[in-house]
């Protein structure tokens, strides 16, 4: 078997040339725009033109992550941005979450790898199939799989499609596409790379509190082993384009042990050592066997990156220190306190201190910890790493770049079509006794799809009803949803709601299917729309992060009918966990007292906003653009969330970050 390689982070110049020092075969990082890790410093194409320079002198490979949903209007910009990486700066790879981006690489010329990233949600073996006819070559797996479902989705990849999958770094609570907390708690999207992780906040429910949805970081460590063998999976994955070099050396140089020498016993020790001496969380296997599934939280514990090095002492007069359990060097950078803390700081390190010697923080007034609080060590630039990224600096400052320059170039848009005036959908969990005899004056019933669903409704009733499929299926659930759709089928189920673009492919066996992209699909733009007619999709929900300014200038660019979630409880989240501490259909706040609650459906927990998305005051104005359908989710809230006290109107008046 050929050795997978070994990917790592950069969010930065020095994490860059750790990761070459380390022994990385590829780097993978992203640029000042349309990247999944905006907090990140990120790259310049005449500064990454530098790099790949010195990537392709080494050996290495450098792949530019371009994963967030565009806008419609951001399009022309995106694309003038492809074109002229493919014009000059020739990368290895381009990691895609929007699959308009597909197209739009397409006519750049472009011709290296296309990726398909984890926020694209492909998470069943059918999925591959259609990335494959998309023109992808490369899909980067979820980070809940278990060792069998990756094999079984190993079992199925076509031929000429490479899979990747992270073997370390940071969880998220929520599955990857399927997030939209921050966005929903003040427009900071996840899908756009402003994640302002809410999950890390302190929650409670009635007299507990914890930290309910804060995920340890996931590592593998000796357990990477175990992919070795498994055919198309090409790449292990480190997560941490925010962390610093000395986290991605170390993190590389463990890896790279675990690959080349890891039938080795000593080697594997030394691995782990390192991978200790990383400043990461405490870790968790999470999902990946099957017989010893954690769950990856511990509400009882924090949950932050790094290495407890001391306890702040007041003096009385205003002065803040430690005395650290561990020498501290001049580079060294200390986080006091936790994230959702008032007084949370980073600070540096400038002078030494050697272990149980004093160092006095340089803390903001209004930022003033108290006696007690903990002090994490989170990025060290050590001498020796130091001296290393010297020599790879001078080696990268060697190689020519190119300035960049202005390009033309412009997209073939898709032709966009007139409105066609459709019901609105009522989609609910649960038909009550009698619903399929009742249909509302204007509006059509819609069922989340399930084996009880279809059993429950009738012959007569099924084809005029709208059936909506989860927003996540995992693998082992692939042929009980080849048969649920059989059976639908079978009693005249005819509209199908798909809420990843990538179900498409499990209507092959189904006669007569007419399937609409659901609003989980997340479409921002005419070119992604384009592509979901190629896979048989005859109608779109827009995403429901649109602000009221994206939404309204949808209509006018799209190639088929569109339509929107007008009202409702739409999830902040959707994961595969269970919140350790939480119980279902109950109330539970945050630290700021917003409301939220979570319920339980197959295999996923969703999680709830106390308050529902209500744009109805808007429908003249978004049928006037050009809106040809609308749903509203009816789904029956716990008996006990207070009313709402804030507008449900998502991003509408934002700008959606």
């Amino acid at each position: 078997m050929t050795k997978p390689e070994i990917l790592a982070p950069a969010g930065d110049m020095p994490s860059f040339l750790a990761a070459l020092a380390a022994g990385a075969d590829a780097v993978y990082l992203g640029l000042k725009h349309f990247s999944a890790r905006m907090q990140a410093d990120n790259f310049s194409t005449t500064e990454l033109s530098r790099m790949v320079n010195l990537a392709n002198q080494e050996n290495r490979r450098i792949y530019v992550a371009f994963n967030t949903v565009i806008k419609q209007n951001e399009l022309p910009a995106a694309g003038r941005l492809i074109a002229r990486l493919a014009r000059d700066v020739h990368p290895h790879g381009l990691i895609v979450q929007d699959p308009g981006m597909l197209d739009v690489i397409r006519q750049t010329g472009y011709e290296g790898i296309t990726a398909l990233s984890t926020l694209a949600n492909l998470t069943h073996p059918a999925a591959l199939a259609a990335a494959a006819d998309l023109g992808a070559r490369r899909v980067i797996l979820p980070r809940e799989l278990s060792i069998d479902e990756i094999r079984s989705i190993a079992a199925s990849c076509p031929d000429g499609l490479e899979l990747e999958m992270f073997i370390h770094g940071a969880l998220c609570w929520c599955v990857s596409g399927r997030c939209y907390w921050s966005s929903y708690m003040g427009g900071k999207s996840g899908l756009r790379g402003r994640c302002v992780q809410p999950c890390r906040r302190m929650y409670a429910q009635q007299s507990r509190k914890g930290r309910f949805f804060s995920c340890l970081d996931f590592s593998l460590d000796v357990l990477a082993r175990t992919l070795c063998d498994i055919p198309h999976l090409a790449c292990w994955k480190i997560e941490g384009r925010k962390k610093g070099p000395h986290y991605v050396y170390h993190a590389v140089t463990a890896y790279r042990i675990l690959r080349d020498e890891g039938d080795d016993p000593q080697a594997r020790k030394e691995a782990v050592r390192i991978l200790e001496m990383a400043l990461g969380r405490q870790s968790t296997r999470a999902k990946f066997l099957p017989q010893h599934a954690a769950e990856p939280t511990n509400p009882d514990l924090q949950t932050s990156s790094g290495l407890a090095v001391g306890k702040i002492k007041a003096d009385g007069e205003g002065r803040v220190a430690i005395r650290p359990y561990i020498d501290l060097i001049p580079g060294d950078y200390l986080r006091i306190g936790y994230e959702d803390e008032d007084w949370h700081a980073t600070i540096p390190v400038t002078r030494r201190t050697p272990k149980a010697g004093t160092l006095v923080l340089k803390t903001a007034k209004h930022k003033t910890p108290g006696s007690g609080t903990p002090v994490f060590l989170i990025d060290r630039r050590e001498p020796d790493l130091m001296r290393v990224l010297g020599t790879w600096r001078k080696k990268l400052e060697s190689q020519p770049s190119r300035e960049a320059s202005p390009i033309e170039f412009s997209l073939h848009m898709p032709r966009a079509i007139r409105s066609r005036k459709a019901p609105d959908i009522i989609v609910r969990s649960v038909l009550p006794t009698g619903t399929e005899t009742r249909r509302r004056r204007g509006s059509i019933t819609g069922i989340w799809l399930t084996p009880k669903s279809v059993r429950s409704v009738s012959r007569t009733v099924a084809p005029d009803m709208s059936w909506w499929l989860p927003p996540v299926i995992w693998p082992d659930e692939e042929d009980l949803w080849r048969r649920i759709l059989r059976e639908a089928s079978m009693i005249g189920a005819r509209n199908f709601v798909c809420n990843a673009p990538w179900q498409a492919r499990l209507f092959d066996s189904v006669r007569d299917a007419r399937l609409t992209a659901g609003p989980f699909c997340n479409i921002c733009n005419a070119m992604a729309i384009a592509e979901l007619q190629k896979m048989g999709f005859t109608a779109v929900f827009a995403s429901p992060e649109l602000n009221a300014e994206n939404f309204l200038a949808l209509p006018k660019c799209s190639p088929l009918p569109l339509g929107m979630l007008l009202s409702g409880f739409w999830p902040m989240g959707i994961s595969r966990h269970t919140p350790t501490g939480i119980r279902d259909n109950e109330p539970f706040k945050s630290p700021k007292g917003e409301v939220f609650w979570t319920r339980r459906y197959g295999k996923n927990t969703w999680i709830y906003p106390g308050w529902p998305i209500d744009l109805s005051a808007h429908r003249e104005e978004l049928e006037n653009a050009g809106y040809s359908f609308f749903a509203r989710f009816e789904e029956m809230p716990p008996a006990s969330l207070p009313q709402a006290k804030r507008p449900g109107l998502f991003n509408w008046n934002g700008d959606l970050l």
